[in-house]
């Protein structure tokens, strides 16, 4: 049994329609938010909220929804809608000025900061919130804690059920000038509330919906064998399986059915409560090499890598027990793969739902892969591996992945 220390942060509303309570958990945050400088301002009549988000969202008519919301609790609005996905420290910079200027021009101060969107519109919120109360640049809060000063409360709705960010108190901002994806973290930093709401998931088209399931799956297969894992994130990684591996072909395949999307976004943020509790592992580690270098989207180039981590994986004993225990939990215990055991099985059952979200899309960078190694074994979710990989193990992987017809 290894321990744990859980301190919930993030109130969690779910349900149908949600959304629509934005304005209402602005007044209902703000009266409980314990921080000093909002003592004075949290009984004005009409708080400032800085809403950010991007392009599509306000295309998909989300914005609008929200605001509806937001006006009618007397919520006065600042939007930022220039979110660009995988944001880097520019677009973080982009929002910090619209922020610094509405405070700047404004009678008074932002209270809160909302999130709508995928998981780049909640790394963008959670970036801005870091440098509007803390100063500085993106750089100086990489790695965790480094945040001194209180943050603004902060409200994340995701459109998505993919990264689980309203769940997590990391920001994953990449260096615009090196491409490195920095993970910036702080207790201050995480949602006060998340909420989900299903009916905005509907609107997504179905790369988006596969790429963010996929990528939610990953979360759970890696949080439920990483050196931190314990017995409350590995609840939680195989709830977050067993909702994710039983609806994410329906809702590629019935894009409309609403029960299986509120299954998947439900998932998705069980699987980033796993992510807060126990980090990710090799697969991500990788994954970030082929997104910052070959453009491949994160969902697909992580779903490339993870049935060929959870092969190398399976070699530890507790992984593979691990790995058995994901299958049983989602009535999947049967399977035994071609050579009997779960970690076959798993990866066999990967493999699967990969090719049914993206096909037979494969990627050919031979010239890359050195590159592509060293990058992944300087990750920081490597080092959280079960099994200890170094940049020799990653260009193994890669060659299994990039080079398929020279590779077993």
């Amino acid at each position: 049994m290894i321990g744990f220390d859980f301190q919930p942060r993030t109130r969690v509303v779910y349900g149908l329609g949600s959304v629509d309570r934005l304005g209402e958990l602005i007044h209902e945050t703000l009266a409980t938010a314990h921080r000093a400088p909002c003592t004075a301002r949290c009984a004005r009549s009409e708080p400032r909220v800085l809403l950010v988000t991007d392009p599509g969202i306000v295309a998909a008519g989300h914005v609008e929804r929200a605001r509806r919301s937001l006006a009618n609790a007397g919520v006065d609005v600042i939007l930022y809608d220039r979110v660009r996905e995988n944001p880097t420290t520019r677009d973080v910079d982009a929002c910090l000025v619209v922020a610094r200027d509405a405070e700047a021009s404004g009678a008074s101060p932002i209270d809160v900061i909302v999130g709508l969107g995928g998981g780049s519109s909640l790394d963008t919120a959670k970036g801005c919130n870091f440098l509007l109360t803390n100063g500085g640049t993106m750089q100086d809060y990489w790695g965790e804690g480094r945040a001194t000063e209180p943050m603004r409360p902060l409200i994340a709705v995701p459109t998505t059920a993919g990264t689980g960010s309203e769940c997590q108190s990391y920001a994953l901002i990449a260096d615009a000038v090196t491409h490195r994806k920095m993970a910036c973290g702080d207790p201050k930093a995480a949602p006060r509330v998340a909420i989900l709401d299903p009916t905005l998931t509907l609107s997504q088209p179905r790369h988006v919906t596969a790429c963010t399931g996929i990528d939610a799956l990953a979360h759970a297969v890696e949080t439920v064998v990483t050196r931190r894992r314990n017995e409350l994130s590995a609840l939680y990684s195989r709830e977050a399986f067993r909702l994710i591996v039983q609806n994410l072909e329906r809702v590629l395949d019935q894009p409309d059915d609403l029960d299986a999307r509120s299954a998947m976004q439900l998932g998705a943020a069980y699987a980033g409560t796993a992510i807060e509790l126990s980090m990710l592992g090799a697969a991500h580690a990788a994954a970030n090499p082929l997104t910052a270098r070959l453009g491949t989207v994160h969902g697909h180039a992580v779903g490339l890598m993870l049935p060929h981590v959870v092969r190398f994986n399976a070699r530890d004993a507790a992984a593979r027990a691990a790995y058995g225990e994901l299958l049983a939990h989602a009535g999947e215990g049967a399977a035994t793969g071609r050579r009997g055991e779960p970690g076959e099985a798993l990866a066999e059952r990967l493999s699967t739902l990969v090719s049914r979200a993206f096909g037979s899309v494969r990627l050919e960078a031979e010239e890359d892969i050195p590159t592509l190694a060293r990058e992944a074994a300087d990750q920081w979710t490597a080092r959280f591996n079960p099994r200890p990989i170094a940049a020799e193990e990653f260009e193994a992987l890669y060659r299994q992945v990039l080079l398929p017809g020279r590779n077993g």
